[in-house]
């Protein structure tokens, strides 16, 4: 597994932007897809978006496409999340996730699909 670490969660008001960022431990981390998930209280754990391994495709979540952006530095072992016109439905905790070395599907969407998870970072988006 990889050690995640999320950082730059906080609260805002609706309209505003956070960038998020994940650091990862470990050389395998340039071979492995990258997602972000949420979590909101009583809520079911979703897919956010999803950056492969080249940094050259994602996938995004219908709610969050065209205002949310990720991205990843290799050579930093940093994923990025750059969340623009938040609203409060976006508030839950944030998880940053890395799928095995060996996954070469396109699940991303799919929590099962990711090995690795760090602990979470909180965004509150007030109205």
């Amino acid at each position: 597994q990889v050690q995640l670490v999320e950082s730059g969660g906080g609260l805002v008001q609706a309209g505003d932007s956070l960038r998020l960022s994940c650091a990862a431990s470990g050389r395998t981390f340039t071979n492995l897809a990258m997602g972000w998930f949420r979590q909101a209280p009583a809520k079911e754990r979703e897919f956010v978006a999803a950056i492969r391994s080249s940094g050259r495709i994602t996938y995004y979540a219908e709610s969050v496409k065209g205002r949310f952006t990720i991205s990843r530095d290799n050579a930093k072992n940093m994923v990025f999340l750059q969340m623009n016109s938040l609203k409060p439905e976006d508030t839950a905790v944030y998880y940053c996730a890395a799928t095995s070395p060996s996954y070469s599907g396109t699940y991303y969407y799919r929590s099962g699909t990711y090995d690795s998870w760090g602990r979470g970072t909180q965004v509150t988006v007030s109205s």
